[in-house]
């Protein structure tokens, strides 16, 4: 019977591990969001990521969409950004929407997508319209 339960452990350790580990990214996604840290968002960018500001979508590259994130960042710093939703599709991909309210009382609609890529959960995609 202690093993039973010794093995029932194990296998629920390790299930609460992948679950935290596939949630950390976009946790650090958002918080490099809320704390203008554009820089730690990056590092989770594949090679290409679809940028859309204001209904106007772009293909970068990795530097690119990082140097287009901060420009748009550091005009519209965040003072709050909200969590309206966020969800799991599949095994391979995530999602959150959210609002960004900026000092100045502008608000966007936030859309980001992570997909797993060589174990990874890179972002995909993120659009920011204003409302």
């Amino acid at each position: 019977m202690k093993n039973f339960i010794l093995l029932v452990s194990c296998i629920f350790s390790l299930f609460t591990v992948n679950a935290q580990t596939a949630r950390q990214p976009m946790e650090e996604v958002v918080n490099a969001i809320k704390n203008n840290r554009i820089e730690d968002m990056s590092k989770f960018f594949d090679n290409i990521v679809p940028v859309t500001i204001n209904n106007t979508q772009t293909i970068y590259s990795r530097n690119q969409a990082e140097v287009v994130l901060k420009d748009f960042f550091d005009k519209n710093i965040p003072k709050d950004f909200l969590i309206m939703d966020n969800g799991s599709p599949n095994n391979s991909s995530k999602f959150i929407i959210g609002s960004l309210i900026t000092p100045g009382g502008n608000k966007y609609n936030v859309y980001i997508l992570m997909k797993l890529k060589d174990n990874m959960y890179l972002l995909q995609e993120i659009r920011l319209n204003r409302e």
